[in-house]
């Protein structure tokens, strides 16, 4: 069974349950991973799935901020528990620290000396860990140890 099903089961399981919060939050991922699977035209994986999650938990984050701008706190609370719903599927991201060991690995694996080469380090450290980690992690540490 795919990650995608296990999520599908869940929903309908929510939905019986009669937990709303749970059951909107994982329609709209689903409804998000359909929409890209027409876009890229192919059944998608379980890392694509992921990728899903993790760009959805960043909109319920930017939510739950915008929200508390306006002080709305009755929607920051079920934003919360949307939140803590998507962040159950997608596993732990590395880190700054691990990042850190990571990169200072690879610049010595790539013999990388200064800044001119910053495009190269960050794509051979995302190929490897970037479904692992956020991308804005590995920018700022790879521009620390870069200056």
């Amino acid at each position: 069974m795919s990650f995608l099903d296990d999520v599908r089961k869940d929903m309908f399981l929510a939905i019986k349950e009669g937990n709303t919060e749970k059951s909107d939050i994982l329609k709209m991922v689903l409804a998000s991973a359909k929409n890209y699977e027409i876009e890229i035209g192919k059944t998608l994986e379980d890392l694509d799935v992921e990728k899903i999650f993790r760009k959805e938990v960043k909109k319920v984050k930017d939510s739950i901020e915008q929200f508390e701008k306006m002080g709305r706190d009755d929607l920051v609370s079920r934003e919360k528990i949307q939140l803590e719903v998507l962040e159950s599927y997608i596993p732990e991201l590395m880190s700054e620290e691990d990042v850190r060991t990571f990169v200072k690995g690879k610049i010595s694996e790539l013999g990388i000396e200064d800044k001119r080469d910053m495009g190269r380090l960050m794509g051979a450290v995302m190929k490897e860990i970037g479904s692992k980690t956020d991308g804005s992690v590995v920018k700022s540490v790879v521009e620390s140890l870069l200056s």
